[in-house]
């Protein structure tokens, strides 16, 4: 009997602790899958800090690292620098990455350091109870936000990819989302050139992936992605930002 379809051998077959309807799943495939397509998982570190993602190491068949929080571009770019030829990937939420962590990751990014990010989107803290992030949407009601963000005291949300994209050292920079199907596959083409591209050593790569988080939103599963469709990609509009190997930024 021919096989269609099995699991990706850059996952391992053991439950996650994520929330009923949770993307980071979905997410954690397209990385794994990418992986071992490339062929690459013997040599491929990832570098997880805290947030939902802390436990990835439970998850992936790959090296693992954990860094302290906002800190994994500073950690992968020590692995990087110390074993040129690994394939290294930070996998980050908007509270790590955009807030705690923005200096780093600014700053791998114009150092053009040889690493690929996924950036996971959620528009809240997710593992610490649903505060207000740096990308919670304008009126978006959270724990410290009980009214809704009001943008003349909290400010606006923060365009990561936009704002990567601007810097000389970023050569590819995407955002896409995991909430049907076809954005699924265009994810996943996004998230594989990405290492492609760190493969070739030409400089670093952002993948920002707009995510549900049904728990802190209140909200079902398929309401979350009925939501994220509604109100996330309106404020983060899907595609490329930058692709230096073909000359396009937006």
């Amino acid at each position: 009997m021919a096989v269609i379809f099995e699991r990706t051998k850059g996952l391992l077959d053991v439950p996650t602790h994520y929330c009923p309807g949770c993307t980071h799943g979905v997410i954690h495939r397209l990385v794994a899958e990418s992986l071992e397509e490339l062929g690459v998982l013997d040599r491929a570190t990832g570098v997880a800090p805290v947030g939902c993602s802390v436990l990835a190491y439970d998850y992936f068949s790959c090296d693992m690292h954990e860094a302290a929080h906002g800190r994994a571009p500073a950690v992968a770019t020590g692995i990087k620098r110390a074993i040129p030829d690994s394939i290294v990937f930070t996998y980050q939420g908007d509270g790590d990455l955009a807030a705690i962590g923005t200096a780093e990751i600014v700053h791998a990014a114009a150092r053009g350091e040889r690493i690929t990010t996924i950036f996971v989107n959620n528009c809240i803290y997710g593992m610490t109870g649903g505060q207000m992030a740096p990308t919670t949407l304008p009126g978006q009601v959270t724990e410290t936000s009980p009214y809704g963000r009001d943008v003349n005291t909290a400010g606006h949300p923060i365009r990561v990819a936009e704002m990567i994209s601007t810097l000389d050292g970023a050569v590819y920079v995407e955002r896409v989302s995991v909430d049907s199907v076809p954005n699924i596959l265009k994810a996943k083409k996004a998230i594989k050139k990405a290492f492609e591209i760190q493969m070739q050593g030409l400089g670093f790569t952002l993948i920002e992936v707009l995510s549900t988080c049904p728990t802190n939103w209140g909200l079902a599963p398929v309401e979350a992605l009925k939501w994220l469709r509604e109100n996330m990609i309106p404020y983060y509009p899907l595609g490329v930002k930058k692709d230096a190997t073909t000359g396009e930024v937006k």
